[in-house]
């Protein structure tokens, strides 16, 4: 599969390498078609690794990731472009950390609204899923790093792109049934209110190879 990578930060650079691994080709967009992160990126990766704009990237994919920072996510796509996304899965793996003078985290929007519904409104044409925000980016593509059975996520109103998600992350090695659907894009909300807890959980831990594993009666 030809695969878009917006963002060139560490979450997507880690997602292009393991899709590129699993034989999928990958451009990784930036603002601007020099950016080191991407152009270093590429050259390391091979054939199927290519660097560009978020444009470039938008236009190159089947399926789209966004990994910018979730503040600023929808002007990196809005440069991607609307026709490059219509039709198309958006994973957006994307977390809208604000932080205060103190150094206090939060989120904007929180609550009420959410990046993955903000990003499904203004690209209504795209099939939008909420995915892998909810752990570090080395775990996202190795689950086998955290030990024991561990669960990822999936929010969207498109069965369909979800199911293409899960499969997806199969391939990364989640295993069946370990990724749960939380519904539509509203599931978003819950997802991104996660993070905060999880930056506290990473400084009790001392690491980042931790994940939820959630257990139920029923």
């Amino acid at each position: 599969m030809r695969i878009g990578i917006i963002g060139t930060g560490t979450v997507g650079r880690t997602l292009a390498g393991k899709l590129v691994s699993l034989g999928h080709e990958v451009t990784v967009g930036s603002r601007t078609k020099d950016n080191t992160a991407a152009t270093t990126w590429a050259e390391q990766a091979g054939p199927r690794g290519h660097g560009g704009t978020f444009a470039d990237a938008a236009a190159f994919g089947e399926l789209i990731v966004n990994a910018t920072a979730g503040t600023v996510s929808l002007k990196a796509l809005q440069a991607a472009g609307a026709d490059a996304l219509a039709g198309k899965i958006l994973i957006d793996v994307s977390n809208p950390l604000v932080f205060s003078p103190e150094g206090e985290v939060g989120l904007d929007p929180v609550g009420t609204d959410s990046v993955g519904e903000r990003i499904q409104r203004e690209f209504p044409q795209a099939r939008v899923v909420k995915a892998l925000n909810t752990m570090s980016a080395p775990v996202m593509v190795e689950p086998g790093r955290v030990p024991g059975e561990h669960n990822a996520f999936v929010a969207g109103d498109d069965p369909d792109a979800k199911a293409e998600v899960v499969a997806l992350l199969e391939q990364f090695g989640w295993p069946a049934g370990s990724v749960l659907d939380l519904g539509d894009i509203k599931g978003a909300r819950g997802m991104e209110m996660l993070m905060p807890f999880w930056l506290r959980l990473m400084g009790h831990f001392g690491s980042t190879d931790f994940n939820y594993s959630l257990r139920s009666a029923g």
